[in-house]
């Protein structure tokens, strides 16, 4: 019988994985990748198949919640088939970080597949900063889509939303009432210092958590919640309205103290930490010669040993990782 949790070297749980499903996207996030990208060929990426055997004995070990990520993983084909699978492991939370083009159609199908949550990346509110932004997404397209998640009867709808100085950071107060409007929960993230970009300048470009909540609380007072989302954010409550409000500081308020996850990016590396490189090839293990369950265990087990305490991230637009984050799973 397989041991049932995961513990690192510093006595911490890990029972949240981040599952890449593709790290192709029908945008091109300026913080998220280059605007010619080449993209990895068929044979590297792990099958859906492979994916699920992954999920699976992750659970085995004690995993209790999935997320699906990308690239954008809605353009990956079938990915309603690796939903449905993922949907009977009994997961106590399965969600997936989305761009939202796709959800007009998507939606639906994704609930009823056994999703549970959906975040939903959205920068800009204005559809020529929109699509600035994201160079070639379309803003109307994902607000019909957030709708449509609403529609599809979705009760956990998060907002995304990257804030940069000068791009950005002058909507804060727009995107909130929007978040309140469409009684969807909201979180602001720091940009992350992943891939060599030369499209701004992200030490210039930084906005911190902090900057953001004395935004937001010139429009409304911001009460810490009490609850635990089981991932990074740290969220606060407004008095009048169910919105949460979510801050994701890399920078300004590392996480590492209580980190949970790992990821797995769509070459089956399982990597131990967003900002450092050690990582483990579960590809090679998953298509070795036998193929058991029991090995691939075995080799997430001790990789354990690998996470790094802390990451350390710079603020002065450094970057120490090569990968973009289209590569490493959001």
């Amino acid at each position: 019988m397989p041991q049932n949790k995961l513990t690192d070297r510093f006595g911490r749980t890990v029972n949240y994985v981040r599952l890449s499903v593709t790290d192709r996207c029908d945008f091109r996030c300026v913080y998220c990748m280059a605007e010619d990208m080449t993209f990895l060929p068929r044979q590297q990426v792990l099958t859906l198949e492979e994916i699920a055997r992954v999920a699976r004995n992750f659970v085995d070990l004690g995993t209790e919640k999935i997320r699906l990520t990308g690239g954008e993983p809605l353009v990956r084909k079938d990915i309603l088939e690796l939903v449905k699978e993922i949907g009977t492991y009994g997961l106590r939370d399965f969600a997936m970080t989305t761009n939202g083009s796709q959800l007009t159609t998507m939606a639906e199908p994704l609930r009823k597949a056994g999703m549970h949550r959906l975040n939903i990346s959205l920068d800009s509110l204005d559809a020529e900063k929109f699509r600035n932004i994201t160079r070639t997404g379309k803003l109307s397209q994902v607000l019909d889509g957030i709708d449509a998640a609403r529609e599809a009867g979705f009760r956990g709808i998060k907002i995304n939303t990257v804030v940069m100085k000068g791009r950005n950071d002058e909507e804060i107060p727009e995107l909130i009432e929007f978040a309140r409007k469409k009684k969807v929960d909201i979180s602001f993230i720091e940009e992350m210092p992943l891939g060599e970009i030369s499209e701004h300048d992200r030490g210039l470009a930084l906005c911190t958590s902090e900057e953001v909540r004395d935004i937001i609380r010139k429009h409304h007072e911001l009460v810490p919640a009490t609850e635990d989302s089981g991932g990074p954010a740290r969220y606060y409550r407004m008095e009048d309205s169910e919105t949460r409000v979510g801050f994701i500081s890399p920078h300004s308020h590392n996480f590492c103290s209580t980190c949970n996850r790992v990821r797995v990016t769509v070459e089956g590396r399982l990597l131990l930490c967003l900002g450092n490189e050690h990582s483990v090839d579960l590809r090679r293990v998953l298509r070795g010669n036998p193929v058991t369950d029991d090995k691939l265990r075995e080799t997430i087990i001790n990789a354990m040993d690998l996470k790094p305490e802390r990451h350390h991230f710079s603020s002065n637009g450094d970057v120490q990782i090569l990968r973009f984050m289209n590569m490493t799973g959001g």
